[in-house]
């Protein structure tokens, strides 16, 4: 669902582009209460996963593929706020580095796959949680129905902008039901990928996932006859040391995640399917895509998600993968790391003292 130059008209696009930096400005003060130093090394590794899964396009309608666009699974792990974040730096590489999804349309791309993905799936995730049983097997299943409305709500959000600002003439009601069907079908490939990535990381690290906090319990400790709440984890003084099997744990999952990404853009993606995704095949059947200009990054060495001068296709491709997993995890990191610090930062005695 990248939209490219062309398709929404500057108007549209720039309001579009207030609104993603609204949103990222505040997403970025929520992040601060999402991010601790168990979670900021996963946000950086969710982005990577979400720019190597988006390479794996899958057939879901003769000569249409669908991929995965990221938000349920980012606001789940992670939270909203950085889950929103996660997202924009993946669109950001993808616009900058790979030539996918229009510079211009940048603000347009954040609010409909970054923004509107995100708090769909999280205000649906939330509602289910709260009925469901308070298990494992809630959460994933939760996270399985907030994807698949993720989809079709960011289908939506993108039929509403081209009302507004579409630069050509096309019935509204054709490009809805075209847009709306086939990323229904595209929805739930992404609940599959969603359910089961979130159920990998439940299995092994139930604490590092946002969507499942309700699930833990207080500890409870008899001190003098009396059960007492246990400090929670994160209160523990600085500079006390962390169980080493905990650290391990948190290396183990980050580099296991890492592998994983790693793979999947350099060699799986190689497989992936090669029709065009929703909104391309809708695009080139209603005639949305007359007026897509060039992109900007066009000339880019790594456009079209090819390594230019590498001639084998195989080989130029899963290059591209791996740049594009290595770039996003370190600059997504950064970014991450950056939040955890200001947050450290507020959390300082003289911040404090002066509240």
């Amino acid at each position: 669902m990248h939209v490219p130059d062309g398709f929404i008209d500057a108007p549209t696009s720039a309001v579009t582009g207030v609104v993603a930096a609204g949103a990222i400005a505040v997403s970025l003060r929520g992040a601060r209460r999402e991010l601790d130093d168990r979670t900021a090394p996963l946000a950086g590794l969710v982005a990577a996963f979400i720019f190597a899964v988006q390479m794996l396009n899958f057939p879901v309608a003769a000569g249409t593929s669908g991929h995965l666009l990221g938000g349920a699974l980012a606001a789940i792990l992670v939270g909203p706020f950085t889950g929103v974040l996660c997202v924009s730096v993946v669109l950001l590489m993808q616009g900058v580095l790979f030539a996918d999804g229009g510079l211009t349309a940048l603000g347009v791309n954040i609010t409909d796959m970054a923004i509107v993905t995100t708090v769909v799936a999280y205000a649906v995730f939330r509602g289910l949680v709260k009925v469901l049983p308070r298990t494992r097997r809630s959460v994933t299943a939760a996270s399985f129905v907030a994807a698949v409305l993720s989809v079709p709500a960011a289908a939506v959000a993108f039929t509403f902008l081209y009302w507004i600002g579409g630069t050509t003439d096309v019935a509204i009601g054709k490009v809805a039901t075209a847009m709306i069907g086939v990323h229904v079908l595209i929805g739930i490939g992404e609940a599959v990928i969603t359910a089961l990535t979130v159920g990998a990381v439940l299995a092994v690290r139930p604490d590092l996932v946002h969507g499942a906090r309700d699930l833990r319990q207080t500890l409870r400790l008899r001190v003098n006859g009396e059960l007492v709440d246990a400090p929670a984890a994160g209160s523990a003084p600085a500079g006390s040391a962390v169980p080493v099997a905990a650290r391990t744990s948190r290396r183990t999952l980050w580099a296991t995640g890492l592998v994983t990404s790693l793979v999947l853009a350099g060699f799986v993606s190689f497989y992936a399917s090669a029709s065009p995704d929703g909104l391309e095949k809708v695009a080139a059947d209603q005639g949305i895509d007359a007026k897509t200009g060039k992109h900007a990054t066009s000339d880019s060495p790594l456009a079209d998600y090819g390594v230019k001068d590498v001639t084998n296709a195989r080989l130029s491709g899963g290059l591209a993968g791996v740049i594009g997993v290595g770039v996003t995890v370190v600059g997504g990191s950064a970014v991450f790391w950056a939040v955890r610090r200001r947050r450290g930062a507020d959390a300082s005695p003289t911040a404090v003292e002066n509240v």
